[in-house]
This record gives C-alpha cells, sequence and structure tokens, in this order.
C-alpha cells in the first residue's frame, strides 16, 4: 500500500533493529522501501539488504556532505549500478548549511562530485535522488548544465539519457519546488511536513501535483508528528501520506496508491529488470 522511497536501513540504530523494523513495516502496509546509500563503504550493507529482502531496493552514491572518505569516482557508481536491485544513483546534490569558515567558492569538490554523479545517471539511465540544502541555485543550474534535459543530442541518446529523478526531503521554496517539476524531477516529502513550523512546506505541498509526489521517511531521521524526536522507520511513512491527504483533501489510500505508483514510473526500469 504504501512505498518509502528514502530510509537508511543501514545505520547502526535501524540495521539493529531489523527484525522488528521489518515487522512493524508489514503491520503499517509499508510494501516496499528504498535503502539510499551514503559513502561508497557504506555501499555493500545497502546492497545486501536489498539482496536479502525481496522488498527492499538499494542505490549508490556519496552524500554532499561526506568529507574524508574515499572520493567516488565515476567507474565506482557504474560499476556498483549494475548490480541487480541497485535502482539509482545517489544520495547526491548540493550542501552549504555547514561551511563554517569556508566559501561557496570553496566548495567545488561538492560540486565536482554532484556532476560525476549526474553522468553516472545519464549513462545508467538511472534516477538521481537529489540532496540540497542551502545550495538551490547551484544545485538546479549543475543539472540543467550536465543534465541533457531537453537535448537533442541527449534524447539521441549520443551522452545517455536526459536526467531524471526526484528532489528529496524537500524543504526549499515554492520557487524551487517549480523549477524542480519543470525539470520532470518528482518531489519527496518527509515527516517535516507534519512538524508545526513547517507551514510555509506544507504550501508547497498543496502545489506539487499528486502525480509527481512521493513520501519518504529518511529515517532514522525526522519522525512524523506524533512521534517527533524518536527514531524514525519506514513503518512511519503513512503519517506523511496522511499530511498529504489532509493538505489535498484526499483520502489517504489515494495518496498511498498515487506515490506508489509514481515509484513505479519513476524507478519501474531498473524495478522491472530486477522482476
Amino acid at each position: 500500500m504504501f512505498t518509502d522511497s528514502h530510509c537508511h536501513l543501514s545505520f547502526p540504530e535501524l540495521r539493529e533493529q531489523l527484525p522488528h523494523i521489518l515487522q512493524a513495516m508489514a503491520e503499517a502496509q509499508v510494501e516496499r522501501a528504498l535503502c539510499i546509500c551514503t559513502t561508497l563503504e557504506e555501499f555493500e550493507d545497502v546492497y545486501q539488504l536489498a539482496h536479502d529482502h525481496p522488498h527492499l531496493w538499494a542505490t549508490v552514491g556519496v552524500h554532499p556532505d561526506t568529507e574524508g572518505l574515499q572520493e567516488p569516482t565515476l567507474d565506482d557508481l557504474l560499476e556498483r549500478a549494475a548490480r541487480p536491485r541497485v535502482i539509482g544513483i545517489g544520495e547526491t546534490g548540493l550542501d552549504y548549511y555547514r561551511l563554517g569558515d569556508r566559501t561557496v567558492a570553496d566548495m567545488a569538490w561538492q560540486r565536482e562530485r554532484y556532476r560525476t554523479h549526474i553522468r553516472a545517471g545519464r549513462l545508467t539511465d538511472l534516477p538521481l535522488v537529489i540532496h540540497t540544502r542551502s545550495a538551490s541555485e547551484d544545485t538546479l543550474a549543475i543539472l540543467r548544465e550536465e543534465g541533457g534535459i531537453g537535448s537533442a543530442t541527449a534524447r539521441a541518446g549520443s551522452d545517455g539519457a536526459p536526467s531524471r529523478g526526484v528532489f528529496h526531503c524537500f524543504t526549499e521554496s515554492m520557487a524551487v519546488a517549480r523549477a524542480a517539476l519543470d525539470l520532470g524531477f518528482y518531489i519527496s516529502f518527509s515527516g517535516i511536513l507534519t512538524f508545526k513550523t513547517a507551514a510555509d512546506l506544507r504550501e508547497v505541498a498543496a502545489f506539487v501535483p499528486l502525480d509527481r509526489t512521493l513520501i519518504e521517511t529518511d529515517s532514522p531521521y525526522l519522525a512524523p508528528v506524533p512521534h517527533r524526536g524518536k527514531t524514525n522507520s519506514p513503518a512511519l511513512v503513512p503519517w506523511v501520506a496522511r499530511q498529504i491527504a489532509a493538505i489535498k483533501g484526499l483520502e489517504v489510500q489515494d495518496v498511498a496508491t498515487a506515490t506508489s505508483r509514481n515509484f513505479d514510473l519513476l524507478f519501474g526500469r531498473a524495478l522491472a529488470a530486477d522482476s
């Protein structure tokens, strides 16, 4: 019924409770989840989850905020993306939130990493899972530069397929949502949507068409109200669906069906290859 499009079951606080989490998912009618990779060092753990459980899938990528670990090359991403049950590239993107004493100019390494992921997505024709925080202008600009979106050569396949994907855990403005939609991307909402302070984000959720909406937990983080402050898990993604249903005046079942269908449409080529 429900699909959690973004979770981190490989993180210790969830992996140590995996049997309980999988049972809770079943009880909450959360039928599928996408396990997101944030480092190359973590990939084998993420992949093993997808390999061992038929209702879990994996991505490959290095989070933009990760420093001091293995830097991904294009070949690193392509080799891992070729494995069965790897259905996306990311999470990737830009994050300028914790600059500290650095300037945006100092983050060139992050922008180059993002470009590498976009190229991997095009060459594999896998969706990108995009993270952006305090960096939306550059996130969109580089996606336009590298993504081949609307490009005749991209449509012909000479540079790979045009970029597609999802802006995950969306917290940006209406203007950024509109730009992402114009590029053909989906937008995913997390438990933040239920927070009392998220009135502006609920306006964005009202604007985003249901047929371009995904839901996620980003667990173990960002547990939705009424579980805020606790460890999040995919079993709580129905609370995000309930909030979207309330915003749009729909039944929760309608949101569950639509967002699961959207997941199939976005990741369907890779899902079909694994069936």
